[in-house]
């Protein structure tokens, strides 16, 4: 639902953008700005994370996300989108790392590749799911006297705010805080966390954490990844519309990439862990990705377009969970909340900056090929730092086969 109602954007800008007089480089500026608040409130929301709990502040998260999610069907023109985008992302802020620092108290080193990547599958399966839905709900116009876009806001936040309460009631911070293992389960699972981690020290300063390289590094390397995530999911609808056909079709084809995504990050994820190995799994499958970004760009009838931007989504989405076990490896254990806070931060800054250079070369030119091959070039420098940074250490195991 997170991603859903992050990018749900794009399908609404289909007729949202005429119906309230929004440019290409308005809605791409707009889009983006989401990301902005997101990343300042991103650290201090983990930090209060790692304070208050896991559940209570996922489930505070999701309340006010929804809210202003479903208030977005209101907006009037750019300056209330700006508006609401900008408070939607200061919601938002810290959902994604705090779930990924909450896995780091359940799931050991050894298995995080296939347990982040069933996760974050979840992305791709809103999209799969999603599009087509989002294609119907764009077919309500009139319903109530709304357009059919104000009713893709509306609908897809509900669940949001409606599964927040089941996420304080159901999660536990940590394995000693949950009553359904025994004992000996949890020594288990406790001895096994430990095992690989990045050093133990005491507590680190925040700012300390954000100056260290590995982190400025693979910071920018994830600006490099989510450039790819976000452009393709912001303007995929887009794309393919500029094919013709029903808002319904056009939510079928855009989900065809993102099942296939789906399906690649488990694969890859179980492939990673089985064999120990995460520096050539993620920076093959982000190449993969860059090759899927330039066939798109020049590529000239739907199918062909459509079988690239398949390639593009299953390289990209196989990265991004392989991504998350790195941060674990090169960090302390008490810098682990502000460090990954901190990458996500700064690297998300390209859902701001790619989707508005996206819109500025389709207003400018009339095409995405403009957008598509910065994108290929950030990422293709992401590739460089993760290989640099993801070097084996002298002094750092790596993570062990885990064969099952």
């Amino acid at each position: 639902m997170s991603f859903l109602d992050r990018v749900n954007v794009g399908f609404a800008a289909l007729t949202m953008n005429a119906d309230i007089g929004l440019s290409a480089s308005q809605f791409g500026f707009g889009a983006g700005l989401f990301f902005i608040t997101y990343v300042l409130a991103e650290v201090p929301s983990n930090l209060a994370l790692e304070r208050y709990g896991a559940r209570l502040w996922i489930a505070r998260i999701m309340v006010t996300w929804g809210l202003l999610s479903a208030g977005t069907a209101f907006v009037q023109g750019a300056t209330s989108f700006y508006v609401v985008r900008l408070l939607l992302g200061a919601a938002e802020a810290g959902f994604f790392p705090g779930i990924i620092f909450f896995l780091t108290h359940w799931v050991p080193p050894a298995y995080r590749g296939r347990f982040i990547g069933a996760f974050m599958a979840a992305m791709p399966v809103a999209s799969v799911i999603g599009s087509p839905v989002s294609g119907l709900i764009l077919g309500m116009d009139g319903v109530w006297g709304l357009h059919g876009w104000q009713w893709l806001f509306i609908i897809e936040a509900l669940p949001a705010i409606l599964l927040a309460p089941v996420v304080y009631l159901v999660l536990s911070d940590k394995p000693d805080d949950c009553a359904w293992l025994a004992e000996d389960e949890k020594t288990w699972l406790s001895q096994a966390l430990a095992q690989n981690e990045g050093v133990a020290t005491a507590h680190v300063g925040f700012w300390s954490v954000v100056r260290t390289p590995a982190v400025l590094l693979l910071a920018v390397a994830w600006f490099g990844l989510t450039g790819i995530n976000y452009g393709l999911s912001f303007f995929m609808p887009q794309i393919v519309s500029g094919f013709g056909g029903s808002k319904l079709t056009v939510g079928l084809l855009s989900a065809l990439p993102f099942a296939c995504a789906g399906i690649a990050m488990i694969l890859w994820g179980a492939r990673s862990d089985r064999l120990g190995e995460r520096r050539l799994h993620i920076c093959s499958a982000v190449l993969v990705s860059i090759v899927g970004l330039i066939g798109t760009a020049f590529s000239s009838t739907l199918v062909v377009k459509l079988a690239f931007l398949c390639v593009a989504s299953a390289g990209i989405f196989s990265a991004l969970p392989l991504f998350w076990s790195l941060p674990p490896t090169v960090l302390p254990r008490a810098a682990f909340a502000a460090g990954i806070a901190a990458i996500n931060a700064v690297g998300n800054l390209s859902g701001f900056i790619q989707p508005t250079i996206m819109g500025q070369f389709r207003d400018r030119f009339g095409g995405f090929e403009g957008g598509l091959g910065s994108i290929a070039v950030c990422a293709t420098l992401g590739v460089l730092l993760i290989w640099r940074v993801s070097r084996p250490s002298p002094g750092l195991a790596t993570n062990t086969p885990v064969h099952s």
